[in-house]
């Protein structure tokens, strides 16, 4: 397949983008979200730019999205204030509120969102290039968990309404409400993973600033005035800019009092440092990852092949549970590239919203040259690129690479590439992979391929205490949401879950007294004249 071929539908005419899909004009977005009111910013803005282009009679030209604001650390710290003075030590109308009525706080907003899905799932194509079916998906995903969220909510205090007799005690258990919660989430999960943590930390009683990720900042924009119109003033505070410019102030004051962050392990420790009191920080944070794909000797290949192309190159490699790397034995070896050759030229090349599409645009200013200077560093050391238009750039595009046979020496044996870099290596002796996973600075999640039942359950036995996930036969990922999300060494701090969230933006509290009949008379008598919000027995149905 030619170059020319793989690109013929990346770059169409204004014409060519059908009627629901294409932008209005640049976005100048100036509003954002303050005590309870959508005001304009005046200052300086960023300019939003596309990873997509336009073909013009002059060539491809970048798209222009629109501008947001460069707020600076006087707005910040005007947001954290808002967010202080609602929250009012625990005692502000948010965090007091009964659980039923933050619940329908929630709901409410969830209303508004939904009468948004496709302004959002248009600027999540513009905005990052993720393709129509993936953008629709991460909306409703995001709606989906915000249901599940108040769910979970809903039997979690069931299970607090009633009351606990122990030693001569008796005691109520309910889990309250942390403080100011700052609130940062991935650009390449703008909506979706910001709300994993965004959502509980809400519905829990918490005020919360929130910056929007890097890129997919604008997708935020329709959903403003539903934050506005369903939460009392001050719950969140939306603000953008630059980190150094913004989080910095944020932090060093310390009246942060959780840190939900998602991105690099640098980033966030360099951010931690910042907090004056690191022990009054709890901190949720999503990190990065080198999950390696490994494959045995007795293995369905097809299958293997399949599971790894998706799990490489869904969303063009750009996720932290992507396959990083892929660990093949010497017999297979030859056979499981030319099979992965087959598959990714299949992948169809092209705009967002085009049918079919699965290999798009980068959305990260530079990150074409930075692959191209990880590959380059494999091939000085002794590999190839394997596959046909293997690392070819076309302006923000960069088409797949599988790199073989990658070894120690490379940047990609250890290197996060986050896109569409394939590192396979090659191994004679399953205990080099085994070394592999234990020395690594990450353990976030691998794959295993495989059909032998005793090798799978001793690598099973090995390897489970170096990552937070394993899967049999299939890619690394987080969903159902249901299930842990977390992870080992730098990968992560803190479990995620619809169930584990609302435990990690919260904290346990205990109301007791002596199992007597004066402090029985007294309990009882609380909860029947209803003096107390948080010692009842209600039950939220």
């Amino acid at each position: 397949m030619s170059s020319q071929h793989v690109l013929n539908d990346l770059y169409p005419s204004v014409s060519q983008i059908p009627q629901q899909y294409r932008l209005q004009g640049p976005m100048e977005q100036r509003r954002y979200l303050l005590d309870g009111e959508i005001l304009q910013w005046q200052g300086e803005v960023a300019p939003i730019n596309s990873p997509l282009c336009l073909g013009t009679d002059s060539g491809p030209e970048q798209v222009i999205l629109g501008h947001t604001p460069l707020m600076d650390s006087k707005a910040a710290l005007k947001a954290l204030d808002a967010a202080t003075n609602a929250y009012s030590l625990g005692a502000g109308e948010w965090p007091s509120m009964s659980v039923a009525e933050r619940i329908s706080h929630v709901e409410t907003f969830l209303g508004h969102m939904r009468k948004q899905r496709s302004e959002v799932v248009k600027l999540l194509m513009w905005e990052i290039g993720k393709n129509l079916k993936d953008s629709e998906k991460e909306f409703d995903r995001t709606c989906d968990y915000i249901v599940d969220t108040i769910n979970a909510l809903k039997e979690l205090d069931r299970q607090s309404s009633h009351f606990h007799i122990e030693q001569g005690t008796l005691a109520q258990i309910r889990r309250l409400s942390i403080g100011v919660v700052l609130c940062m989430g991935p650009y390449n999960y703008p909506l979706n993973e910001t709300f994993t943590t965004l959502i509980p930390a809400l519905i829990m009683g918490n005020t919360v600033v929130f910056k929007p990720a890097k890129f997919g900042v604008l997708l935020i924009t329709p959903l403003l005035e539903a934050f506005q119109k369903s939460f009392p003033k001050g719950v969140i505070n939306i603000i953008y800019g630059r980190g150094r410019d913004t989080v910095s102030s944020l932090m060093s004051s310390g009246k942060i009092d959780v840190f939900a962050f998602i991105g690099t392990n640098k980033a966030a420790s360099d951010l931690k440092k910042l907090h004056p009191k690191p022990h009054r920080l709890r901190c949720v944070l999503g990190l990065d990852a080198k999950n390696p794909g490994i494959i045995l000797p007795d293995v369905d290949l097809d299958n293997a092949v399949n599971e790894c192309v998706a799990g490489a190159l869904s969303f063009n490699g750009q996720r932290c549970t992507a396959l990083k790397i892929i660990f093949v034995p010497q017999s297979l070896q030859r056979t499981f590239i030319d099979k992965l050759e087959v598959a990714i030229a299949k992948l169809k090349v092209g705009v967002p919203w085009a049918d079919g599409v699965q290999l798009t645009p980068l959305p990260e200013p530079g990150k074409t040259d930075y692959l191209s200077n990880l590959v380059n560093d494999a091939i000085e050391h002794g590999a190839s690129i394997a596959n046909d238009n293997g690392a070819m750039i076309k302006h923000n595009y960069f088409h797949p690479a599988v790199i073989f046979p990658v070894s120690k020496e490379m940047r990609l044996y250890r290197e996060e590439q986050f896109g569409p870099v394939i590192p396979v290596v090659p191994y004679q002796e399953v205990s080099e992979v085994i070394e592999y996973v234990r020395d690594s600075n990450f353990g976030q999640q691998l794959s295993l391929f495989g059909n032998n039942p005793s090798e799978i359950g001793q690598l099973i036995d090995c390897l489970s205490n170096q990552v937070g996930r394993i899967n049999i036969n299939s890619q690394c990922q987080r969903g159902p949401d249901s299930f842990p999300f977390n992870g080992r060494k730098d990968s992560a701090e803190g479990t995620l879950s619809v169930h584990d969230a609302l435990r990690v933006f919260s904290i346990r509290t205990v109301v007791a007294t002596k199992h007597s009949t004066d402090g029985k008379s007294l309990i009882n008598n609380i909860i029947k004249i209803r003096t107390s919000s948080f010692l009842t027995t209600d039950f939220i149905f």
